[in-house]
């Protein structure tokens, strides 16, 4: 759980969720990387930990955030703010990066520590997490086994790939813009090295299911009827993120790895549920990106 002030030149954010070790500290590293790029990015100031969980300040970014800038915006603003974040991102993924960049807590997680967070993919431990859901009391075998082979068919489509720095939660709440462009991309504690479609499977999952990613857990977030264009302008904007080989197989291994990792370690029976039922969706060639077009 984390909180946040914002005041007229500083943010001041909070964290009280033990799981997420060190992920301050990770942002601050990853920020640290950003200097001198093009990536529009907050000045990070400060971090440590005290009695109340950790802190970190940085220097507060003109604007608002897209999920709450978007809905009075008209399609002009829109589409200009979409092109500012694919020259954004274009920045981003050209910053030079270490090979096994992992945020802490992740690699906590993937080691066998509790899973605070189901995103973003690491397509190279997609079999790892079949394994882990094969340990949930009450899986699905004959699915799981499924999965694995189709997981196997398809990890030769990652093996020349080259990773990037990606940002790993980019969506409407960390993204801020002001007068239709982007001043900055917040929040980098998911931050790691992956392959640069990987950026594209959370962007394209928040479009087709915006109203799962609510800024606070007591909110809505946007409607997906609003950003039908998005995709499309964003290829317009960063065609290069959408050029690689076989896009569609890739961004399903992706969001195989997420439905994965939620059925083998969300705490809830019923999001886990949910999960299994896309899985074996996904299975049948079907998913979340079948109704969006770039």
């Amino acid at each position: 759980m984390s909180r946040a002030w914002v005041g007229d030149e500083y943010v001041v954010r909070l964290s009280t969720d033990a799981r997420f070790r060190d992920a301050y500290r990770h942002e601050a590293r990853v920020v640290g990387l950003l200097a001198g790029s093009e990536v529009p990015h907050a000045r990070h100031l400060a971090h440590g930990d005290g009695p109340d969980g950790s802190w970190y300040v940085s220097a507060r970014l003109p604007g608002h955030t897209l999920y709450d800038a978007w809905p009075a915006a008209d399609s002009h603003t829109r589409r200009s703010i979409i092109e500012s974040l694919g020259a954004a991102l274009r920045a981003l993924h050209r910053v030079p990066v270490p090979a096994d960049l992992l945020p802490p807590w992740l690699a906590d997680a993937l080691s066998g520590e509790p899973w605070p967070a189901f995103h973003p993919p690491v397509w190279g431990a997609t079999l790892q997490q079949v394994e882990a859901a094969r340990r949930v009391p009450g899986h699905d075998p004959h699915l799981l086994a499924d999965v694995a082979g189709w997981v196997q068919e398809r990890l030769a489509l990652f093996v020349d790939d080259v990773p990037v720095l990606v940002h790993g939660d980019l969506h409407g709440s960390n993204v801020i813009v002001d007068q239709g462009r982007v001043t900055g991309l917040i929040d980098f504690a998911e931050a790691l090295a992956q392959p640069a479609d990987a950026e594209l499977d959370t962007v394209l999952r928040w479009c087709a299911r915006a109203r799962e990613f609510p800024p606070t857990p007591d909110a809505r977030g946007l409607d997906e009827t609003t950003l039908t264009e998005v995709p499309g302008w964003l290829h317009g904007a960063y065609p290069e993120l959408f050029e690689a080989e076989h896009l569609r197989e890739r961004l399903n291994v992706y969001d195989g790895y997420v439905e994965l990792a939620i059925y083998a370690h969300h705490p809830h029976p019923g999001v886990r549920e949910t999960a299994r039922g896309r899985l074996a969706l996904l299975l049948s060639g079907h998913n979340h990106l079948d109704g969006l077009a770039w």
